[in-house]
C-alpha cells in the first residue's frame, strides 16, 4: 500500500523530533570549530581566591578569533586578574601579547582580558586562520579573587564552567580541583555537578582533589561545579558569613535532583515515544488507534478486577509471620512505579526491624537538654543460609555494615551523610530491595509477574496515548486528538482492573488496610481489646514502614500514659529508643531526603548562577564596522 504523507504528519513529525531528541538549529559557522577535549585545572587558594588553568584542543577551520566570555557578578567573585594565553600547540609554548582594546577581529597573536561593550568579562585572541584549518592547543590562564565563600560550617565553590552560550562541541571535558590543604576524611568533600546532558560523572577523588568528566558535550549546555569542604581550610576570605551552609545546600541539591529524576523517567520511555510516534504516522494514525481503541475495549470488558473475600475495618493479626517491612508496604501501597520514594520509610523500618531480631542495636547519648546523637551498630553478623533473615533485610544490614566500616557504631546524622555521598551504593541497595522484595511476592504467590508487566505495558500507553493528545491540539488535528484520548483513557482503565495482586495478595493487603487503620484509631477502640504493649513493638515495625509511626507512639501515650516507664519497657526494647530520641520524627524524612539526594548526585540539572558565559568563533561573513579595525 502507498502511503502518502499529510501536511499535518509532517507538522507532527518534525515537532515531535525537535522535541524528543531536543534538536536545535545551529548557526551555520559552529561546525567551524570542535574540541576534541577541554580540560579545566583549578587550584583554590588559602585567601578563597583560584587559579585557573583551561587547556583547549581543538580542530579550527577559517577562523579568525576565539573567545571565552564570564558573567560579570560580584556576589560570586569580586574580579579576574593575570589572564595569559599560551599556544601549545606541537611542543610549543608561545605567549600571545596582551592589548588594552576590544575588538570583534583580534589581530594575530594577541589577545585582550576586559569588559567588553556587552557588560561581560571577556578573553578574546586573535588565531589568524582565516583560510586555513588545523589542530591547535592553547592554554588560557586567569586569576578569580573571592570565588569561595566561608561559612561557619563549610566552605563553598559554586562555579559554572562553561554557560549556554558556549557554542562549540566537545568530545571529552575534563576538570580537576585542588584543595588548599587535605582533609581528615574524604567523606568531608560534598561535591554536585550540574548539566543538562545528564552525562557526566563528578567525584572526590582524594582527600584535597575533585574530578569531573563529562562526555560527549553538545553546545548550549551548561556545566557547573559546587563543592563544600571544612570552612577551616580557607584561612581568610572576603566572602564570609556567620551562618551554617551544609542543610541548605542539601536541600536545594535534593529539589534539583528530583527534578533529574523526573527527566531520567523520560529518557526510560522516550524511544518507545519516537517508535510508537512512526507507526503513527506511516500507518494513517486515526484508523489505526480507532481500531486500537476497539480492541482495548474487548480487553477492558473481559477484565475482573479481584475483589477481598471479607471487608475488614481493623485487623490485628498479621497475615504471616516474618513478613518484612518492604513486603508489607509493597502489598499495601502496590509501588511499581514509585518504589524509591517509600524506600527511606521501608529502610528505616528495617532497622527496627533488625534490632528486634538482635541483629543491630542503637544507643542515645544526651549532649545536653536539647539535643542527643543517636548510634548504630552491628551486634552479630548473618548467617548466609539464615531463614530467619530475608535477602531484603540482608542488603539494608550489609550496607550499614559497610557504612560503619572498621568502626564499633555510626552516628544517624554520619549514616544519613554516608547515604548522599555514595549515590552507586544507595541505587544498587535501591534496585536490589525491589528485586529481592518483589521476587518473594512472586514465590508466595501474592505478587503475579504476568499481570505486573501488563499493568507497566498499559500504564507506558496510556501516558503515550495522553502525550500524543497534547502533540495533535498543537497541530490542530483535533479529531485524531480525541482518538489519541480515547485510547488513554481505555489504557488508564485497563490498569486499574489489572491484578496485579493474586486473590491471596488482595486478601492479605485488605488485612494490611485493617492493620493500619488498626494501629492509627486503636486508642478510640475498648482497651480490652488492645493487645499487650511488648506487642506494638512489632507493630511499631510496619508503622513506620507505613509512615504513621508518629501517630501510633502518640496513642500508646494516651493509651498507656507512662509507656516509656512500664517495667516491660525496658532501654533494650526500641519503644524506649523512639521516646527518648528523635528517630520516628526525623529520622525516616532525613533518610529519604538522603537517598533522593544521592539517587541524582552529580547528574541534575540545577541552575545556581551563571559565570561560565559563551565561547566560540566570530563569524568571517558578519562583521560588524564599529568592531573591525
Amino acid at each position: 500500500m502507498k502511503i502518502t504523507f499529510s501536511k499535518i504528519t509532517v507538522i507532527i513529525l518534525i515537532i515531535l523530533i525537535n522535541f524528543l531528541f531536543n534538536i536545535n538549529i545551529v548557526n551555520a559557522y559552529s561546525g567551524d570549530l570542535h574540541l576534541n577535549t577541554l580540560e579545566f585545572k583549578v587550584n583554590i587558594n588559602y585567601d578563597g581566591s583560584m587559579d585557573v588553568i583551561e587547556l583547549w584542543n581543538i580542530n579550527i577551520k577559517n577562523t579568525n578569533t576565539l573567545f571565552k566570555t564570564f558573567e560579570i557578578n560580584q556576589d560570586r567573585y569580586s574580579n579576574i586578574s593575570n589572564v595569559k594565553v599560551i599556544e601549545k600547540t606541537n611542543g610549543k609554548n608561545y605567549e600571545f601579547s596582551q592589548i588594552n582594546e576590544e575588538m570583534y577581529h583580534v589581530t594575530a597573536n594577541s589577545y585582550y582580558a576586559l569588559e567588553n561593550s556587552n557588560g561581560e568579562f571577556e578573553i578574546a585572541w586573535g588565531i589568524g586562520m582565516d583560510n586555513s584549518s588545523g589542530n591547535r592547543i592553547y592554554e588560557i590562564s586567569y586569576h578569580v579573587d573571592d570565588a569561595i565563600s566561608k561559612y561557619n560550617d563549610y566552605a563553598e565553590i559554586y562555579w559554572q564552567y562553561i554557560g549556554e552560550e558556549f557554542n562549540i562541541d566537545a568530545d571529552k571535558i575534563i576538570g580537576t580541583i585542588i584543595l588548599p590543604s587535605s582533609v581528615n576524611n574524604i567523606q568531608e568533600i560534598k561535591v554536585w555537578g550540574h548539566t543538562d546532558g545528564l552525562n557526566g560523572e563528578i567525584y572526590a577523588t582524594g582527600e584535597d582533589e575533585i574530578k569531573f568528566e563529562i562526555d560527549n558535550y553538545k553546545s548550549g549546555n551548561m556545566i557547573e561545579i559546587r563543592a563544600l569542604f571544612p570552612s577551616d581550610i580557607i584561612k581568610s576570605s572576603t566572602r564570609t558569613f556567620e551562618q551554617d551552609r551544609y542543610e541548605d545546600v542539601v536541600k536545594e541539591e535534593s529539589e534539583w535532583a528530583n527534578k533529574a529524576n523526573l527527566r531520567r523517567e523520560w529518557e526510560i520511555i522516550k524511544d518507545d515515544v519516537i517508535f510508537t510516534l512512526y507507526i503513527y504516522i506511516i500507518l494513517s494514525l486515526c484508523i489505526i488507534y480507532i481500531e486500537k481503541a476497539v480492541k482495548y475495549g474487548k480487553k477492558l470488558n473481559k477484565l475482573v478486577k479481584f475483589k477481598p473475600d471479607q471487608k475488614l475495618e481493623y485487623f490485628r493479626e498479621l497475615p504471616k509471620k516474618n513478613v518484612t517491612p518492604g513486603e508489607a508496604l509493597y502489598i499495601l501501597e502496590e509501588p511499581y512505579n514509585k518504589f524509591m520514594s517509600y524506600f527511606g520509610n521501608i529502610f528505616s523500618a528495617n532497622l527496627l526491624n533488625l534490632k528486634l531480631k538482635g541483629y543491630i542495636d542503637f544507643r542515645i547519648e544526651k549532649e545536653n537538654k536539647n539535643k542527643e546523637k543517636t548510634y548504630i551498630k552491628c551486634k552479630k553478623d548473618i548467617k548466609s543460609k539464615s531463614k530467619k533473615v530475608k535477602e531484603e533485610e540482608k542488603e539494608i544490614f550489609y550496607f550499614i555494615k559497610d557504612a560503619i566500616k572498621e568502626n564499633e557504631e555510626i552516628e544517624i546524622k554520619k549514616l544519613e551523610e554516608y547515604i548522599s555521598n555514595n549515590s552507586e551504593k544507595v541505587q544498587k541497595l535501591i534496585e536490589k530491595c525491589q528485586k529481592n522484595i518483589e521476587d518473594e511476592l512472586i514465590k508466595e504467590k501474592i505478587l503475579n509477574k504476568d499481570e505486573k508487566d501488563q499493568y507497566k505495558q498499559y500504564k507506558e500507553k496510556a501516558g503515550i496515548y495522553y502525550l500524543m493528545v497534547f502533540f495533535s491540539l498543537v497541530c490542530g488535528a483535533f479529531p485524531l486528538s480525541i482518538v489519541f484520548l480515547i485510547d488513554g483513557i481505555i489504557c488508564s482503565k485497563i490498569t486499574k482492573r489489572t491484578n496485579v495482586l493474586t486473590q491471596d495478595g488482595i486478601n492479605k493487603k485488605e488485612k494490611w488496610n485493617g492493620i493500619k487503620k488498626y494501629m492509627e484509631d486503636f486508642s478510640l477502640i475498648d482497651k480490652k481489646e488492645i493487645p499487650a504493649i511488648v506487642i506494638w513493638e512489632k507493630y511499631l515495625v510496619y508503622a513506620t514502614a507505613f509512615g504513621i509511626a508518629d501517630k501510633v507512639l502518640k496513642q500508646l501515650k494516651t493509651v498507656y500514659p507512662n509507656v516509656d516507664e512500664l517495667d516491660t519497657i525496658n532501654t533494650s526494647t526500641y519503644i524506649y529508643f523512639m521516646y527518648h530520641s528523635n528517630f520516628s520524627t526525623d529520622f525516616s524524612s532525613s533518610i529519604n531526603s538522603s537517598i533522593s539526594s544521592a539517587y541524582s548526585s552529580g547528574t541534575g540539572a540545577g541552575g545556581g548562577f551563571s559565570s561560565g558565559g559563551g565561547g566560540g568563533r566570530r563569524p568571517e561573513e558578519v562583521v560588524a564596522a564599529d568592531k573591525t579595525t
